[in-house]
């Protein structure tokens, strides 16, 4: 039988310590086993001065009650109905037969030594085997506590996405073969257009792996349709959970009242992957959740990302770029790892990434203001924290070959050499947040465009012609609305996904899929009663001059809704339709560059009127059809 990580660690305590601490987790454990129908047995209060002052502080404690199957809630640890009492059992009799040996001998007895890996740079044997040492003050103390208990949690709890049954059931519901041939399809064409190509496949398959989870599969929650009547609830407060609830993780249930009806509607907050795979739906921690899930099913390398300001996410690991890249699979977004700080406002002091195999503080990676990251991490000490990260990992990667530690350890370093220079923020990092109602992301301050002047209106992206384009004297970009991807096209082809990323500026501006409609647009956000997004074009840089310019834009307006199309150069703007058909103009001949400009407004003062003006709107099973074009034909200057 092969020995548990979590024993084997507890085995590195004096015999003392260990004897005294085995004693209480056997407690634990018999007491399910006696009593497996009373809830009093199944849950210990994280704030109770035994496991404050006795099973925190040692090493390997914590991490037994995890890997007897464990979880964490809010103020407790919780054995739910759906943990394995086999692996319980198994676990409690190894600690007893060791705890027997020790009894019997009088004297210590180690399974393995050294736990910490001899690697370069790492700490000595002498400090590896020393006890964890939490600060002094009550209040650090009561942090420390309540931090190490959400490391091992989460650290615990990525191991589900291991499980092979579980993995196979994601594929099941993942259209794995439309999705790779899709990605397939992506990179040939990419790879055409772009001959230094430091893509892989994975990585496109991840961007449709996105987009799928995004616009087909998972869906949002802010409060649910009433069961009766099919109106809308309010979530007034909290239920109790039931057997199946606490089966599944939903340690939490939210009460969606319906006034209308005088009914209550349940909504489990669930944490199991699988059942996740079921009920498609729920709020970031639910997609994070079970986006990773996917990821992992899927073959790609993923961690979950857990942030003490209330927002998860994944990261993926690209072997073909050599870093991991940031994913949020309830904004669709890739490789944006400001969009938080930055977009959001979000004032971030602690990111942590858990994965099968280790912990890591990426916080870096989230922030371009690093000084002042480090002046708001002031819950636990770190040095303890960086102690406590050493601890977890050096105890999770005892089971690795020689082969994979040493790529983890490169890994880390390429991550330190990338976290020490703080990043500049990309265009499409710089909106708010999409996923949510208003009401709910105002409540979070996330509506917020957190750069000078809190305005949302940003400069990005400019269309210059390229190397072929030039020798084509044609530069021609598409939009497809649905896709959300541009098309960039002449003899060979560039696509860029992502509606604000080829934007020059955007001002309360956002894309909504409605997935009940099976319909996509951009309109303006609901706080603001106007809209304005705008392209750029620029051929100075070529030494290139207009010849003319054709466009194509469709809008739709309802009840009072308006869209003002115009395009604006040094002479006076020119207003045209937006009623989806191909428009020429030859008055910009001689110029070098403009901007194509869409204005949104009107609709009225109801709560919808945001929705009176679209952009691009489009349906989801319109893949093929562009909804915005832009052909411009130009000379030598």
């Amino acid at each position: 039988m092969s020995v548990s990580p979590a024993l084997e660690l507890l085995c590195v305590n004096t015999n003392d310590v260990f004897l005294d601490v085995s004693k209480l987790l056997l407690t634990y454990a018999d007491n399910i086993l006696r009593y497996p129908n009373e809830e009093k047995y199944r849950s210990i209060r994280i704030g109770n001065p035994t496991f404050a002052t006795k099973l925190l502080p040692t090493k390997g404690a914590v991490e037994c009650l995890f890997e007897m199957g464990f979880e964490e809630a809010e103020t407790h640890l919780v054995f739910p109905m759906s943990a394995s009492v086999e692996q319980l059992k198994l676990l409690r009799d190894s600690i007893a037969a060791e705890r027997d040996k020790r009894l019997q001998q009088g004297a210590p007895h180690q399974l393995r030594t050294p736990l910490v890996p001899s690697l370069e740079g790492s700490q000595s044997s002498t400090a590896a085997s020393s006890q964890p040492v939490l600060p002094t003050q009550s209040n650090s103390v009561e942090n420390s506590m309540k931090f190490f208990v959400t490391l091992q949690s989460n650290f615990q709890h990525v191991m589900l996405y291991e499980n092979e049954d579980l993995r196979r059931k994601a594929r099941g519901v993942v259209p794995c073969q439309q999705l790779s041939s899709a990605a397939q399809h992506e990179l040939k064409k990419f790879k055409e257009a772009n001959q230094d190509c430091n893509f892989g496949l994975d990585d496109f398959l991840l961007l449709e792996l996105l987009r799928w989870f995004k616009q087909d599969f998972f869906s949002w929650v802010d409060s649910l349709c009433c069961s009766s009547c099919g109106g809308s609830t309010e979530n007034i407060g909290s239920l109790t959970p039931s057997t199946d609830d606490l089966r599944w993780g939903g340690q939490r249930v939210e009460n969606h009242y319906c006034h209308g009806c005088k009914l209550s509607n349940r909504f489990p907050r669930y944490n199991n992957p699988e059942k996740l795979l079921e009920t498609r739906r729920g709020r970031c921690g639910e997609w994070a959740n079970c986006f990773t899930l996917c990821c992992r099913a899927l073959g790609l390398e993923a961690r979950y990302i857990w942030c003490s300001k209330d927002h998860v996410w994944t990261e993926v690991y690209s072997v073909a770029q050599k870093r991991w890249l940031h994913c949020d699979s309830c904004e669709n977004a890739c490789d944006k790892p400001l969009l938080y700080e930055i977009g959001w406002g979000k004032e971030l002091d602690y990111v942590l990434a858990f994965s099968k195999d280790e912990v890591v503080d990426v916080t870096w990676r989230y922030s371009c203001k690093h000084q002042v990251i480090l002046s708001r991490r002031t819950s636990v000490q770190e040095t303890w924290l960086r102690q406590t990260i050493s601890d977890l990992n050096a105890a999770r990667q005892q089971v690795l070959s020689l082969d994979r530690k040493k790529q983890l350890t490169e890994r880390l370093l390429v991550e330190l050499v990338e976290f020490i220079s703080p990043k500049k923020p990309k265009p499409g990092e710089l909106g708010g947040r999409n996923s949510g109602s208003l009401a709910w992301r105002m409540a979070r301050s996330e509506t917020k465009v957190a750069h000078p002047g809190s305005s949302t209106k940003i400069a990005g992206f400019v269309f210059t012609p390229t190397e072929k384009e030039v020798t084509d004297r044609i530069l021609h970009v598409r939009y497809n609305s649905t896709k959300d991807q541009y098309c960039r096209q002449s003899n060979s082809s560039e696509t860029v996904q992502g509606w604000d990323q080829c934007v020059w500026q955007k001002d309360s501006v956002f894309r909504k899929v409605e997935n009940d409609w099976q319909m996509v647009y951009i309109a303006h956000t609901e706080e603001s009663s106007t809209g304005q997004i705008s392209w750029k074009f620029d051929l100075a840089t070529v030494r290139m001059k207009i010849k003319s310019v054709s466009i194509m834009a469709c809008s739709h307006t309802f009840h009072e809704g308006k869209v003002r199309w115009y395009l604006q150069s040094s002479n006076c703007p020119t207003e045209f339709s937006g009623d989806g058909k191909m428009q020429s103009f030859h008055h910009l001949s001689g110029s070098s560059e403009f901007l194509v400009v869409a204005e949104l407004g009107g609709g009225g003062d109801d709560g919808a009127s945001w929705q009176h003006s679209q952009l691009f709107r489009q349906s989801l099973k319109d893949t093929e059809n562009t909804s915005f074009e832009v052909l411009v034909h130009f000379e030598d200057a």
